[in-house]
C-alpha cells in the first residue's frame, strides 16, 4: 500500500470519526502532497485577513485553499533544501502582530473574543502561522535570487511597450530636513518622575504593575495588555530601556526611572529566555510648553538665514545642528525605510512635511515648522526641496533604474510561475468536491 493510499484512509477516518461523534469537528478540504488543509485554517485566514482590512481577488473561499496549497509546495521544497529560519525571528513577528491586533482590537479580551480562543492559543496559531510565512519567504528568495537585468534587457523591455502602456512615473521630491527637539520645562521632567515614583509605591505596597499601565501609560498599544512588551532582543529595543529590562532578574521589583526618546519609563520583569525578554513598562512623555517650542523655532529660523546667505549649506548645517539621527549623516536628506530610495510621493512624505513641500520649490529652505515623529515626540523642523519631478511618461534616460526594477520584477514573477505549475505537475492534490467550483488562478490544481 503506497503513502498517498494510506494518507487517504487516514483523512477518511477522521471524517468518519468526527461524523459518528455527531460533531464535525473540522473539514479537510484539500490535500497537497502529505499535507492537509483544513477548513478551520481557510476560516482563521479569513478571519485574520477581516481584521486587517485585507481584500480578496475573488471568492476568499477560493483565493485562501489556493494560497495555502501554493504555500505547500513551497514548504514541501524548503524541506528538501533544509531552509531554517530563526525562533527568534519568528517570535519578535508574531509579538509585533499580536500588539497590532489588540491595538486595533481594543483589548487582549476583544482579540481573544473575535477568534474564539486564548491569547496563548492564538500566539501558538500565530507562531506556526508565521515560522511557515517565512521559510516561504526564504524559499523564494533563493528561487529569485540569482535574478539579473542586464541594460539590453531594459531597452528591449522598453521598446516593446505600446506607447499607451508605457507606465507613467509619478510626480516625486526629495527632501533635506534638519530637526531640533525643543528642551522640556525642568518641572514637568519633575512631575513626570514624582508621577512616576509614586507608581512605583503603589506597586511596591501590592497594587498590580498592569492595572497602572492600563490607567496611565501613554504607550496605548502596550498600556492595553497591561503594559506587557512580549518577547524582544536586545536589538529591537532601544538602548537606554535595553540595558535596564536586561538587567533585571526579580519580577516582583520595579526597576528605576528610564529616560529615552519616547520619554520616562518603569520597567518590571516578566520573563527571561535565552537572549530574549518580556517585560511591562509605564511610559509618561513630557510635554514640550510654547516657551521652549517658541526659543527651537527662533534658532531654526537663524539657521536658515545662514544657508540662505551661503555662509553654510544645508548639508552642513543638518549634520552640524540636526537632532534627527535617521538623516543627520545624510547630510538631511530622507530617505525611505524599506528600499532606501529617497525619492517620495507626496503622499508618502509625513503629513506636515508632504503640506510644506506642496508649493515649495527647488533649492526653497521652508519656514520653520513643528511635526510629530514615528515615536510621537514632538520636533521643530525646516525642510529644502533637494529636487521635484513631474508626473511622466518613463524614459529610458531618466527612468532607466525604475525601468530595470520593473523588468526585474517580472522576471522574478515569471520565475516563481513556472516553478509553480511545475509543482503542480509533480504534488499530488486532492481537493474535497464542494471547494472546485472555483476560478484558480492557476489552473493545473485539478488533474483529468
Amino acid at each position: 500500500m503506497n503513502k498517498r493510499t494510506v494518507f487517504t484512509i487516514v483523512v477518511s477516518l477522521i471524517s468518519v470519526l468526527s461524523i459518528a461523534q455527531n460533531n464535525i469537528i473540522d473539514e479537510v478540504v484539500w490535500v497537497v502532497g502529505d499535507e492537509a488543509i483544513l477548513k478551520s485554517e481557510v476560516e482563521q485566514r479569513r478571519l485574520m485577513a477581516l481584521q486587517q482590512g485585507e481584500k480578496f481577488n475573488g471568492d476568499p473561499y477560493c483565493v485562501i485553499p489556493e494560497q495555502l496549497a501554493i504555500q505547500k509546495l513551497f514548504l514541501h521544497q524548503a524541506d528538501l533544501d533544509s531552509i531554517i529560519v530563526t525562533d527568534n525571528d519568528v517570535i519578535a513577528s508574531v509579538d509585533r502582530q499580536i500588539n497590532y491586533m489588540i491595538a486595533q482590537l481594543g483589548s487582549k479580551e476583544k482579540l481573544e473574543e473575535y477568534f474564539g480562543k486564548s491569547l496563548n492559543k492564538i500566539r501558538e496559531d500565530q507562531r506556526a502561522m508565521a515560522r511557515e510565512e517565512q521559510t516561504v519567504n526564504e524559499m523564494r528568495r533563493k528561487l529569485i535570487g540569482n535574478v539579473t537585468v542586464t541594460p539590453n534587457e531594459v531597452r528591449t523591455f522598453y521598446n516593446s511597450l505600446p506607447q499607451d502602456s508605457i507606465a507613467i512615473i509619478p510626480a516625486e521630491v526629495e527632501v533635506e530636513i534638519i530637526t531640533i527637539e525643543p528642551n522640556y520645562p525642568k518641572d514637568e521632567v519633575e512631575d513626570i518622575k514624582a508621577r512616576l515614583r509614586e507608581y512605583t509605591e503603589r506597586i511596591n505596597k501590592g497594587e498590580r504593575f498592569s492595572t497602572l499601565a492600563v490607567m496611565y501609560s501613554e504607550d496605548r498599544a502596550s498600556a492595553t495588555m497591561g503594559g506587557e512588551l512580549g518577547f524582544m532582543g536586545k536589538g529591537q529595543l532601544v538602548p537606554e530601556f535595553a540595558n535596564v529590562a536586561f538587567s533585571l532578574t526579580d519580577p516582583t521589583k520595579v526597576s528605576r526611572i528610564v529616560e529615552t526618546e519616547y520619554g520616562f519609563h518603569i520597567i518590571q520583569l516578566i520573563e527571561k529566555r535565552g537572549d530574549r525578554v518580556n517585560c511591562r513598562h509605564i511610559l509618561l512623555k513630557p510635554k514640550v510648553s510654547a516657551k521652549e517650542r517658541n526659543e527651537a523655532m527662533i534658532r531654526l529660523d537663524s539657521i536658515a538665514d545662514v544657508i540662505r546667505n551661503g555662509k553654510m549649506t544645508f548639508k552642513q548645517a543638518a549634520s552640524y545642528y540636526s537632532y534627527d539621527k535617521d538623516t543627520r549623516n545624510n547630510g538631511g536628506l530622507m530617505f525611505h525605510e524599506e528600499d532606501g530610495s529617497s525619492h517620495f510621493l507626496l503622499e508618502e512624505l509625513p503629513q506636515e512635511i508632504g503640506k510644506q513641500v506642496y508649493n515649495m520649490n527647488v533649492g526653497e529652505i521652508s519656514k520653520p515648522f513643528t511635526m510629530v515623529k514615528s515615536n510621537n515626540k514632538e520636533v521643530c523642523a525646516i525642510i529644502r526641496v533637494k529636487s521635484k519631478t513631474k508626473a511622466h511618461k518613463a524614459t529610458i534616460t531618466d527612468d532607466y533604474l525604475k525601468l530595470k526594477q520593473m523588468v526585474m520584477v517580472n522576471k522574478q514573477e515569471k520565475i516563481i510561475e513556472d516553478w509553480i505549475v511545475r509543482k503542480q505537475k509533480e504534488v499530488y492534490v486532492r481537493i474535497n468536491e464542494n471547494w472546485r467550483d472555483c476560478e484558480f488562478h492557476y489552473p493545473g490544481w485539478i488533474k483529468q
